[in-house]
This record gives structure tokens, sequence and C-alpha cells, in this order.
């Protein structure tokens, strides 16, 4: 791996009006040749007996950082990055800024000795890979030389959250004092104790198949990261109490703020000294929030954020039993037992046994004994 970590301090910079960028002269080379030769660089690293290179470079004015992998089919080793690729490569970046993209950010490259090669480029649709995720200076450096119209949303967020969303105990207490007009978080969340067990019976129904993705449950949080990048948490507190946060992927009221300078919306408006950082979705910390509910014993609240309707693709099916049965199904291929609607209202009343959980979730390796702890710990089971 090749990285420069020179990163100028952080230039006082807007990023969100773009500037023109000078066209190349006449007779000079395009991003389409340049990427050829940087093709012909990779190929050239690729050692005797290997066949194959895969390269991810991450660049910015400042910054580079490559992964270029070789293999056989069999063997995978590392190797450098060229210095005269990554020369090529700034330069093929240079010539892109002329696009309406801009210059990417990304540069993936898959090179054979046998055939063409395939080159894409990243520009931020999806978070970067960790190690390919640069100091929110070396964004801002980059902003600084080649401006854009947007960036994504999360990338934004990155550069200039500026801890808009976080809410210290101290600060909630504050704001709590000062302003205690909140509204009804509005139709669609069921009242927290039919909630939480929805919760925990998807999240049973997902662990009984094994499977990685689907929300999970401990005795006081429950967690859900959807396919569409979106997600939440569900903090219960004592004296009946709970927090429900989490963000929309490419929410337009973020965009709105980040792309397009309005003001950050206020979550927290109305909302009790207990609605704060340590019970709030890690999107928070990011910028990344875009709701957030409390629920105080008797009803759902909300601040600044969207009716509870506009936030389904967050939450896991937990809005009536239709769609718990629909997402049940659908987690057993459509292999519904008849059992299934017995097992949604036990849940709904905390009185699941394991012989009823048992003839509603069937089918080949189950694993019955941790769906069931599930279930125990959200203390929806006999």
């Amino acid at each position: 791996m090749s990285q420069d970590n020179s990163t100028a301090e952080s230039p006082d910079v807007g990023f969100r009006m773009a500037a023109a960028v000078a066209a190349p002269e006449s007779g000079s080379s395009t991003a389409e040749q340049v990427a050829d030769r940087v093709a012909d660089e990779l190929l050239a690293l690729i050692p005797d007996g290997f066949d194959r290179l895969e390269a991810a470079i991450a660049m910015t004015v400042t910054d580079e950082a490559a992964q270029v992998i070789v293999s056989d089919g069999q063997r995978v080793a590392q190797v450098p990055l060229s210095r005269r690729a990554v020369e090529l490569l700034r330069d093929a970046r240079q010539l892109a800024a002329t696009s309406a993209e801009g210059p990417w950010w990304r540069f993936l490259a898959a090179v054979t000795t046998t055939g063409p090669a395939r080159i894409e480029y990243d520009y931020g649709a999806e978070p970067f890979p960790e190690q390919q995720l640069f100091p929110p200076q070396a964004y801002l450096a980059d902003l600084l030389e080649y401006p854009r119209e947007r960036l994504p949303i999360w990338l934004a967020a990155y550069i200039g959250h500026g801890d808009r969303q976080a809410r210290t105990p101290s600060a909630a207490f504050a704001a709590a004092q000062a302003d205690a007009t909140a509204v009804p978080a509005g139709e669609g969340l069921p009242p927290l104790p039919v909630l939480w067990a929805r919760w925990a019976l998807i999240s049973a129904a997902f662990v009984a198949v094994k499977s990685p993705l689907g929300p999970r449950v401990t005795s006081a949080l429950g967690w859900f990261e959807g396919r569409t990048r979106s997600g939440s948490t569900l903090h219960r507190l004592p004296h009946g109490r709970a927090v429900l946060s989490g963000g929309i992927w490419n929410a337009p009221e973020l965009d709105a703020v980040y792309n397009g300078g309005a003001a950050m919306p206020q979550f927290y408006r109305g909302a009790p000294d207990w609605v704060a950082d340590p019970v709030l979705s890690p999107r928070a910390a990011n910028g990344l929030m875009s709701f957030c509910y409390w629920w105080d014993g008797n009803a759902w609240y909300r601040g600044e954020s969207p009716d509870a309707n506009g936030v389904q693709d967050a939450l896991p099916g937990v809005w009536n039993d239709d769609a718990v049965y629909d997402v049940l199904t659908q987690v057993f291929d459509g292999n519904a037992s008849s059992w299934l609607t017995a097992l949604i209202a036990a849940a709904d009343t905390g009185t699941v046994t394991r012989t009823l959980l048992s003839r509603a979730l069937v089918g080949p390796d189950i694993d019955l004994d941790s769906a069931y702890f599930q279930l125990i710990l959200a203390g929806v089971a006999e």
C-alpha cells in the first residue's frame, strides 16, 4: 500500500458551489487514454506465475491509499503500487474533473494477462472502506481544488456534521428545562410493548434461520440495519420509557442540510432529559440520524422528525400483525406455518412458549434454541 499522509490543515472552504474546471488543451490525452496507460502499468506489476491483478486506489489532492492484489486462482499476494501508476492516476483524475461528475474518489481496476482490463470509478455512492477513508481535511482540501455542486450525503456529513446531532446529558438537561414542546409521533408506530414484542419476534425468526441479516435484541436494546442502508436502534429505559432513533439512507432532510445549506432539523425539540447520546443511534455521532422518537410511558413523541410513516425502511416490519406475518413468511421462503398467526398473537401478549415457537418456525436446520433465547431476552417468552 502506498499512502501520503501529508494532509494540510482544514481549509476554510464551502463545498456546495462548483466552479468551472479548465478543459484539457487541444491534442492532450483524454481521461480514457490515461486510464488505459494506468491499466498497462498495472499489468506490468503482475509477477511471473500470476495472471490477475485487482486494484482499489483512493485519492484526494493530498492523500492516496492503494490496495493491489495479485492472484493465480490459488495463491494471493499484495504488491505495491508503482510511482508511475500514481502519477498517471493523478493525471487521469485531473482530466476527469472536466466531466459532469467531477473527479472520482476511487479508481477500481481488474487486469488480467489474457484479456482486457475492467475499470470502474467510485464517486462515493456508498461509504468507502475504512482503510480508504481519509481524514475530513483531505476531502476539504480536494473540494478547494475541485469544487462540486453536491456530495453524497454520507460524505458531506462526514466532512461537515460538526457534532450538530450530538446531545450530551448536560445539554439534554438544559434543553429540557428551556423547551418542553413536543408533538405526537403520528400514526404508524405501535405502542412500545407491542413494537418491542414484534421486533423481538422478527429477530427470533432471522436467528432461527442463522441469517446474519435482520434485527436483533438484548434485554434493553433492539437494533436493525436494512438492505437499503437505513436502520435504527430502540433503547428501552426504566419506568417504561424508550428512545427510537435512526436514519433513512439519503434522507432528503439531510441532503437539504449538507448540500443545500438548510438548518439541521431540531430532532430533540421538546425532548426530555433522558433523550441523550448514550441512548441515541450511532448515526447521530456521524451526523446521519434523520429521526428520533421517544416513548414517555404512554405515547410516542417527536421534535422535527418526519411522521413515523416516513421511516418504515429504517425499522423491521413492526407496523402491524400483517407486516410481521409477511416478514416471517419471507424469512422462511414462503413456507408459512399455520401456527404463525398464533405465534404473533402470543408475542404481543408476552406468552410465547417453546412448543408454540417450534410449531410456527419450521424448516431445515432451524436453530430453535437461539431463536427462543431472543424472546427470553426480550421478555416475551413464558
